[in-house]
């Protein structure tokens, strides 16, 4: 009868196995253990049962683990356990002799009398029928540990591909939020060229390549700092300003110490754009924004409140995909240790706020 746990358990790796503690601590154990049964069962010496026991044990389990090693490849009918098994059947009687001539100090030990014939045939007949089962437990203790490792690898592969998919979904959030601004200050730069003239529009592109030299390449960075934030959103609100200068006015301040530290990106940014998207656009007379990250507590505070015309009833699916994409990005960056709120400001406009851990991030 078969196990299918040895079927498929690879053979350790590797000579070293044959010496190593844990198999030299159960020839200890055997050897003494046995030593001992027969000292209390004969009138020899202590001594001389520990090396007749102790190179009959030692041959068992040499003999266990060099067929652990070779054949390297077994065939699927020959499992090696049963391979195992039967060597240390067939080696016990002849290293219970061995160790028999080497106490009496002659081969001939069955010429010795009965008493040595049968003293050799019990100690062969006790390692015949205990061998075996110590190997075959030395085996299900193998493979429980062979299983234990898998199981560890399989929990770390999940966690590598889970996080794999995280990252994916992260760049999949964060590649949202650009494409509708961009494409927006493209159609305005197109009105007021069509308008006006090359002035102001000249003055709209420069800030334009001012925003776009600042974002584009920290798309792809995943630890961007405060201070990356900060060039992006100053970009964003210069060129707002341009758009609308009679109706936006705006002011950002960053703590030092906030320069430095991670920032998941576009988060500043998706606080601004929703300011001026759902606050100061849609009033006649514009507002402020004003943005502020403060680090209290080892804990980082972004502040963006505008005096637009506030909170109102939206329809149904017709808004909030940004702060919605935030606030995943947030979970994914930080797990469940961030936060996102939006709430009325103390006298008019809006506040949105977020906190989350302080950590360093990549120099600039």
């Amino acid at each position: 009868m078969t196990s299918a746990v040895d079927l498929h358990t690879p053979a350790p790796v590797g000579w070293n196995h044959l010496v190593s503690r844990q198999r030299v601590g159960l020839w200890l154990v055997l050897t003494v253990l046995w030593a001992l049964f027969r000292t209390l069962s004969s009138e020899t010496a202590f001594a001389a049962w520990l090396v007749r026991c102790g190179l009959a044990a030692a041959l068992g389990v040499l003999t266990y683990g060099v067929l652990d090693q070779w054949p390297r490849h077994m065939p699927a009918w020959a499992p090696r356990w049963i391979l195992q098994r039967l060597a240390v059947v067939l080696i016990t009687p002849a290293a219970a002799y061995l160790g028999y001539a080497v106490t009496v100090g002659t081969l001939q030990v069955l010429a010795l009398g009965p008493g040595y014939r049968d003293g050799w045939l019990i100690t062969s007949f006790m390692g015949v029928l205990v061998g075996p089962w110590i190997a075959l437990g030395a085996l299900l203790h193998r493979s429980e540990a062979f299983a234990r490792e898998q199981a560890l690898a399989f929990r770390l592969s999940s966690s590598e591909l889970e996080r794999k998919a995280l990252d994916a979904r992260l760049r999949l959030l964060q590649a949202q939020v650009e494409p509708h601004f961009l494409f927006n200050t493209l159609a305005n730069i197109r009105s007021l060229v069509r308008r006006s003239g090359s002035a102001q529009a000249t003055a709209m592109l420069d800030h334009l390549i001012a925003y776009l030299r600042a974002a584009v390449p920290k798309l792809e960075v995943e630890q961007a700092t405060f201070e990356h934030e900060q060039q992006i959103v100053c970009a964003y609100l210069e060129l707002m300003r341009m758009r609308m200068p009679d109706r936006l006015r705006y002011t950002v301040h960053i703590d030092r110490e906030a320069l430095g530290l991670h920032c998941p990106p576009m988060v500043l940014l998706t606080f601004v754009e929703n300011a001026i998207k759902h606050g100061i656009d849609p009033g006649e007379t514009g507002g402020t924004v004003d943005v502020r990250v403060t680090v209290r507590d080892r804990r980082v505070h972004v502040r963006v409140a505008d005096t637009g015309v506030g909170l109102r009833p939206r329809r149904t699916g017709s808004a909030g995909t940004g702060l919605s994409n935030l606030r995943e990005r947030l979970a994914l960056a930080f797990g469940g240790d961030a936060q996102v709120r939006l709430g009325p400001a103390p006298v008019a406009g809006t506040v949105a706020e977020a906190e989350f851990p302080a950590r360093q991030g990549e120099p600039a």
